[in-house]
C-alpha cells in the first residue's frame, strides 16, 4: 500500500492562492504534472520542469520531460524526491519566464480506503492564470476606500512579473 503525502501548493508571487493536495508517494512527477494541469486548467502542451530543494533551500535535482541531469519526470516518484531530501518542489510551468509554483511537503497522512488519490483537500483564492503577467496579492484584492470592486484596469501601475 502506498503512503499518502500532503503537499501545500503556492505561487511564489501570489500571497492569496494556496491549495493542499494528498498524493500517493508512488506518483511520478509526470503524473503529478498531468494532475496539476487538469486541476489548475493549464495548457497541457507546455514544456515544464520540476526543481527539488532540500530543507536548507539548496537545489538538489532538476527533472524535466527530457533528462536535465537528474532523470526524467516519468522516472521519478514523490517517494524518490523525499528520499533525496527534496522537501520542496518548484513546478516550473513557464521555463522562459521562470514562472513556478511551490509544492511544500507538509506530512504523511492516513490512507483512506474510500478515497481516490490524488485529491484536493483545501484551497483558497482564485487559480492564477498560467500566462497572466501578474498575480493576486492581498493589496489588489482589497479595494481601497472609494474604489469600486471589480475595477480591472490593466494599467493600474502594479508590478508586472
Amino acid at each position: 500500500m502506498s503512503t499518502i503525502l500532503r503537499y501545500k501548493v503556492t505561487f511564489h508571487s501570489n500571497k492569496v492562492f494556496f491549495r493542499e493536495y494528498e498524493l500517493r508517494d508512488d506518483m511520478t512527477l509526470f503524473a503529478l504534472n498531468k494532475f496539476l494541469v487538469n486541476d489548475l486548467d493549464f495548457a497541457p502542451d507546455q514544456m515544464i520542469a520540476f526543481r527539488g530543494y532540500g530543507p536548507d533551500g539548496k537545489l538538489k535535482a532538476m527533472w524535466g520531460l527530457f533528462d536535465l541531469g537528474s532523470g526524467t519526470i516519468d522516472g521519478v516518484s514523490l517517494a524518490k524526491t523525499l528520499a533525496m531530501e527534496a522537501t520542496t518542489l518548484h513546478y516550473v510551468f513557464d521555463l522562459t519566464k521562470n514562472k513556478y509554483m511551490v509544492l511544500s511537503f507538509v506530512s504523511e497522512v492516513e490512507y483512506l480506503s474510500h478515497v481516490s488519490y490524488p485529491r484536493l483537500v483545501a484551497e483558497k483564492g482564485r487559480i492564477p492564470g498560467q500566462f497572466d503577467s501578474k498575480y493576486d496579492t492581498l493589496d489588489n484584492l482589497t479595494p481601497e476606500l472609494g474604489e469600486e470592486i471589480g475595477d480591472d484596469d490593466p494599467d493600474d501601475g502594479g508590478d508586472d512579473e
